[in-house]
């Protein structure tokens, strides 16, 4: 599924609760997961605020402008930390993404992106309507330039919200977009260094501009481990292509063999990204579901519906083709939920891969915890591995609705669009306290968020996949 927002291989399991625990990792008990998001929280609030606690307190009191002065420098100095914060979010570090999922992580990336500039924008406002002499020429051709350099740095954090939000309305291909995000950010970071130094306001000593200097060096090496070191070791772990399987619905499944280091720490449900016939270092790469179990290793299986960009090259890729592969990611996964009595399950179209990744492991373990799975689809033809499920339908203990849009004259299932009155005849009771895993387009995901709300199903026991990144 291409997205956006994967343990050991492991043994097959036999017998239900038990096999699931076996497969659960510390990290994923509940206490453990909130203990490590704490962690995670703590750690980004004392990225933030030490440098500048620690900048403050360097040295002689640094004389006040007056309060619309302090609070302008005080936003100035936020919207930096969190800027610098946004390279540790989106570099894939699995300490961070592990406890929330990637695609929680980069939303809130998203979210933060915004606050950042916000405060950027605020920093600037407020020097201009209180203290316009500070900022001398506004032509950047005859402003001092360190004052130019922080109108870079504002024009180019807000090119990288603006291509990012509407690329869509932009028609920016995505290949083109990530070569722009990269090189706006580099561009706007060093730009907003060079302004704080060259204003001087907290810079003024020695010790002060080393932490600023630590500041761009933690930068850096985030950036030289995501585009060099990561891609090197990748370099040395290539993939090739073995199969390419027409599962109907416009979907090829591609599978891949590894020619060296096969994938780590995978749990069913997960995602990796994905580069076929390209350099490693390249920046065009896509997420994709990893839609077999880690029982079926070490190959891996990727299902790929042509949306667009680069996607449909990648579905008629051919046998024998180099991959590369960097994951797991996510946490849209049953090895989370070990002390689940049954799972309820909802894709929409493309949306039924990590879910078939989770069937597939739950057979591999002969799991006999009851399954039901609503799955939605324009019309019969476009239902993708609708073979494949039946046969999961008759091995697990699983419930399979279909649900179809336009449904043929013979049809006796589910039509139309999944609601409140199909969840209320198709979910009982006594299901309200199971897991909750939901896959499909946004629109879809929340409309069902709200419908099994009413249904009196706990947001807790609602997990849901993400399908765009960006």
């Amino acid at each position: 599924m291409l997205r956006p927002e994967p343990d050991p291989d492991q043994d097959s399991g036999k017998n239900s609760t038990a096999t699931a625990q076996a497969h659960q990792s510390p990290h994923d008990r509940p206490w453990a997961v909130v203990l490590h998001a704490g962690a995670v929280f703590g750690l980004g609030i004392l990225a933030l605020g030490l440098p500048f606690a620690a900048i403050l307190l360097m040295g002689e009191a640094v004389p006040s402008g007056g309060p619309s002065w302090d609070f302008s420098m005080g936003l100035g100095f936020g919207a930096l930390a969190m800027v610098t914060l946004q390279f540790a979010l989106t570099g894939r570090l699995r300490w961070i993404t592990h406890p929330f999922g990637a695609d929680i992580v980069y939303l809130a990336h998203r979210y933060l992106s915004w606050g950042a500039l916000v405060l950027m924008g605020a920093h600037f406002a407020l020097l201009y309507v209180f203290h316009e002499p500070a900022l001398g020429q506004l032509n950047p051709l005859e402003a001092r330039w360190e004052l130019t350099a922080g109108r870079v740095a504002l024009v180019c954090f807000a090119g990288l919200v603006i291509t990012s939000q509407w690329r869509g309305a932009l028609r920016l291909p995505y290949e083109w977009w990530r070569r722009l995000h990269l090189a706006l950010a580099i561009i706007g970071f060093l730009a907003a260094i060079a302004h704080v130094l060259g204003v001087g306001n907290l810079a003024d000593t020695p010790q002060k501009r080393v932490v600023w200097l630590g500041a761009t060096l933690g930068w850096a090496g985030i950036l030289l481990f995501t585009r060099l070191i990561r891609p090197w070791w990748q370099s040395r772990n290539p993939w090739r292509v073995i199969a390419n399987h027409d599962e109907g619905g416009g979907v090829h499944r591609l599978e891949l063999a590894p020619e060296g280091q096969a994938l780590k720490r995978w749990k069913p449900g997960q995602f990796a990204w994905l580069k076929v016939e390209r350099s490693p270092y390249a920046l065009t790469e896509h997420p994709f579901t990893i839609s077999a179990a880690p029982e079926h290793g070490p190959n891996l299986s990727f299902s790929i519906k042509a949306l667009g960009d680069h996607s449909a090259t990648l579905a008629q890729t051919q046998i024998g083709a180099r991959a590369y592969v960097d994951g797991p990611y996510g946490a849209f996964s049953v090895d989370r939920m070990a002390r689940a009595k049954g799972f309820v399950m909802i894709a929409g179209g493309v949306g039924i891969t990590p879910i078939l990744s989770n069937l597939h492991a739950l057979d591999a373990r002969d799991d006999p915890r009851p399954v039901i799975l609503i799955y939605a689809n324009p019309i019969w033809d476009k239902v993708a591995f609708r073979d494949e499920l039946e046969v999961l339908r008759r091995r697990l203990n699983l419930t399979l609705v279909h649900v179809l849009e336009d449904p043929p004259d013979d049809w006796d299932g589910e039509s139309g669009h999944i609601d409140f009155d199909m969840l209320t005849r198709q979910l009982a009771a006594d299901t309200r306290e199971w897991p909750h895993l939901l896959c499909g387009p946004g629109p879809m995901l929340a409309a069902l968020r709200r419908d099994l709300h009413r249904l009196g199903v706990r947001e807790r026991h609602i997990d849901y996949e993400i399908f765009e990144l960006v």
